[in-house]
């Protein structure tokens, strides 16, 4: 059952926003050749943000577990690729998974700990890196 899978970690600072999308879209549009998990190391509760912005989409991320990325390595999960979704240069506590893995770092995303405006316009905001997560998604999907 998820033996042939590809297994992919997601990680970001608090692991409350931009790792939990990607991890919900691997999962749920392409489950039947992924498993997505998501960790960070300084912990938060899931942005409502994102929790809204998903359930537009038809996903219930509320429920979600936030994970430390060193729980994950101390129990000796292992991953084909790990995926750091936080911008190196702004946000220089990206966290690492050590090991032999493929690392790929999609970096450009604005941080949606920096958004500001109207609930409406923050709103905005985290529907649009909503998109740009799920393209870079669908992109690593189809290449992989």
């Amino acid at each position: 059952m998820g033996y042939n899978k590809i297994k992919v970690l997601f990680i970001y600072v608090h692991n409350s926003f931009r790792s939990q999308i990607a991890e919900a879209y691997l999962n749920n549009k392409y489950g039947d050749k992924f498993i997505a998990e998501s960790a960070g190391y300084r912990m938060k509760e899931i942005n409502p943000l994102a929790i809204e912005v998903m359930k537009e989409e038809g996903y219930d991320i509320s429920n979600n577990s936030i994970n430390r990325v060193f729980d994950y390595y101390n129990e000796g999960r292992v991953y084909r690729y790990v995926v750091t979704v936080c911008n190196r240069e702004s946000e220089g506590e990206c966290p690492i998974f050590p090991g032999n893995v493929n690392r790929l770092y999609w970096d450009g995303f604005d941080n949606p700990e920096e958004f500001t405006g109207t609930y409406k316009e923050q709103l905005e905001k985290a529907r649009n890196l909503r998109n740009v997560i799920e393209k870079r998604v669908d992109e690593f999907a189809k290449t992989i």
